[in-house]
């Protein structure tokens, strides 16, 4: 790798650093340079990943004052993407390069949809909360611990656009702030990053040049971002979401 390609690379980290914490989809910036610097495809999605996780805690600990009550919550949620993540990491190193090819982009679609109509199908389902008596749970039940799972899942496998999937997905189903659910899912990227990069400490190639000038730029752009995200008005913050998620649509279909 030369100056410039670890410049590079370098420079891709902070960008996917401040990106994934105010959005996801980081991966869509560092994937692709790691494989213009020569890397194979699987080991660039390896030491990406390793290289994230100093990103993710970053971009957690910038959020921590939207974290405050979510403890419960964050325990819940944590087991599924560490279950999810760690199965994810190992279907990368089983399955072909291209099994989810076809899916992620129609499921990344989804995600957008969910999130330019949550306020409408929140308030749609508060109100029928109401007219039958009952309350919103504040862990959003079954089905958005088994999406989470899922989609924790697909993060350990890729990763791209994961955020936007975790914010759509609580956005529907819980009655919070979009900050403070925007804090969750960096937690979520947290743990779904460490463990997938445990994993890859011992079953995977890593190229440790790589992992490291992504983890050093991923964890200055995660302060950055953190600065960033947490400053967006919910309307600004959800048209951000819709803009990296049609961008992430767009490269992945052209690929």
């Amino acid at each position: 790798m030369t100056v410039w390609e670890a410049l590079a690379v370098f420079g891709a980290g902070g960008a996917a650093g401040a990106i994934n914490v105010v959005v996801g989809s980081g991966t869509l910036i560092t994937f692709p340079v790691l494989l213009a610097v020569g890397l194979p495809p699987v080991t660039a999605n390896v030491s990406n990943t390793l290289g994230l996780v100093p990103g993710s805690l970053s971009g957690a600990f910038g959020y921590r004052r939207e974290l405050a009550g979510q403890g419960r919550r964050i325990r819940r949620f944590g087991a599924a993407a560490l279950a999810g993540g760690l199965i994810g990491a190992a279907l990368l190193l089983v399955l072909p390069s291209d099994a989810f090819d076809a899916i992620v982009p129609a499921l990344i679609a989804v995600a957008l949809v969910l999130v330019v109509l949550q306020p409408r199908l929140a308030a749609a389902l508060r109100a029928r909360r109401e007219r039958n008596g009952t309350t919103v749970r504040a862990d959003g039940g079954a089905l958005l611990l088994t999406g989470l799972f899922f989609a924790s899942m697909y993060g350990g496998y890729f990763g791209a656009a994961q955020g936007v999937i975790y914010l759509s997905l609580m956005g529907l189903l819980l009655s919070e702030d979009l900050q403070r659910l925007n804090a969750v899912k960096n937690v979520l990227a947290l743990f779904v990053n460490g463990v997938a990069a445990l994993f890859f400490l011992f079953a995977a190639q890593i190229d440790w040049l790589a992992a490291v000038l992504i983890a050093a730029g991923s964890a200055l752009g995660g302060l950055i971002g953190a600065r960033i995200g947490r400053r967006l008005p919910p309307a600004v913050l959800r048209g951000v979401i819709v803009a990296v998620g049609i961008a992430a649509i767009t490269q992945l279909l052209l690929d």
